[in-house]
């Protein structure tokens, strides 16, 4: 996009990254590598994470709550305006509502859980969706998703957008396989000899089930492969040390709070299971992560899931704990099963590419363009 100006709200770009502000990431510096012009705009100095992704940064004062929400919805738009910016991308669920008309957008929904599983959510980020989504899907040029499935979603609860969605599916970057660092190997950790859970720790993560389902498996192979928790805290009182102890588990449970980038790698990449038995995923990129690195993947037979594990992974009812049980006993006790499904994870995982993402969004942003001008505002 020669010569266009993309604004980008930066503000999942707060560290520590979550999903959403990982995919951001991923695919700002993707555009970047392009050559699309970006300029990512973020409401104050605490949001030092947006200065790695390859972009112009345009960084507000905003501090408290309520002067960062006054800021996104007239401040952004107006430094947006005067920068120029002919395509503006929410690539986290909302739109400003102070854009200029004549200035296309572009929003990106990776999941409707607002709607689905509105009790997983923390009340002020489930009341923000349920009053941002529905606008700025409205307002919107252009609808980016991250899934098939989200894209069924998104069409099922806004018929009127069935025209302006479009599929952008997250990349996954290669990696080296990293050594795992001495104070995780301190731990009891060996390459390929845990199962490992990456995500925030919310109820959405279904992380009390996982937990009864380790229980449940055989001493032995609690003995043999660990359960390693890695992800930053989050809401609703999800206590996992504490479960752990109450089901008699914690001496076989690592939990290691939020794990830097070189070290995430490293437990994903020499995992013996990766095991996401979420209640919901728009996308559910941890999965992605693991099978780059030939790691079989366990995961909920709802939702996106499914989709994106592809044959490279063993699928359960998320509700049920015997079959959450069940999975990883198989995946544990047949090390040919490992080695199969995730040699088909590899290859899976080879399709998805930051670069294929870039591509996909930059046409994205080229319709919004057009729509816009075509539509004479």
């Amino acid at each position: 996009m020669s010569g266009v100006r993309i604004g980008v709200d930066g503000r999942s770009l707060r560290a520590p990254l979550a999903g959403i502000g990982r995919y951001t990431l991923g695919l700002v510096r993707a555009l970047a590598d392009e050559g699309v012009e970006l300029r990512v705009y973020v409401p104050g100095p605490q949001w030092g994470a947006a200065a790695v992704a390859r972009a112009a940064v345009d960084m507000g004062q905003a501090r408290r709550r309520a002067g960062r929400l006054a800021w996104w919805a007239w401040e952004l738009p107006r430094r947006a305006a005067r920068d120029g910016v002919e395509v503006f991308w929410g690539p986290g669920h909302r739109l400003p509502p102070g854009l200029p008309a004549g200035m296309a957008r572009v929003v990106t929904v990776h999941d409707l859980v607002w709607r689905h599983a509105p009790e997983t959510m923390a009340r002020v980020n489930r009341w923000l969706d349920w009053w941002g989504m529905p606008a700025a899907v409205r307002a919107a040029d252009r609808v980016a998703v991250v899934s098939e499935h989200t894209a069924r979603d998104v069409v099922a609860a806004f018929p009127e957008a069935a025209g302006k969605v479009r599929v952008v599916s997250p990349g996954v970057a290669p990696a080296p396989v990293w050594p795992l660092p001495a104070e995780l190997a301190a731990q009891g950790l060996r390459p390929g000899g845990y199962v490992l859970f990456v995500g925030t720790l919310e109820p959405r993560k279904n992380l009390r089930r996982l937990l009864e389902a380790y229980a449940r498996l055989p001493e032995a192979l609690r003995a043999e492969f660990p359960l390693v928790i890695a992800g930053g805290a989050g809401w609703g009182g999800v206590a996992v040390q504490r479960w752990a102890e109450e089901l008699g588990v914690a001496p076989g449970v690592r939990v290691l709070g939020y794990v830097p980038d070189e070290a995430l790698e490293a437990l994903q990449a020499q995992a013996a299971v990766l095991a996401m038995p979420s209640l919901y995923e728009g996308f559910g990129l941890p999965l992605l992560e693991a099978m780059r690195f030939g790691v079989p993947v366990l995961t909920a037979n709802v939702a996106s899931m499914p989709e994106v594990a592809g044959e490279a992974g063993v699928l359960v009812d998320p509700h049920d704990v015997g079959s959450i049980a069940a999975g990883l006993g198989r995946l544990l006790g047949d090390a040919g099963l490992r080695a199969r499904l995730g040699a088909a994870g590899r290859v899976r995982a080879q399709a998805f590419t930051w670069e294929a993402a870039a591509r996909a969004m930059v046409r994205v942003f080229e319709e919004a363009r057009a729509a816009r001008r075509g539509s004479g505002a």
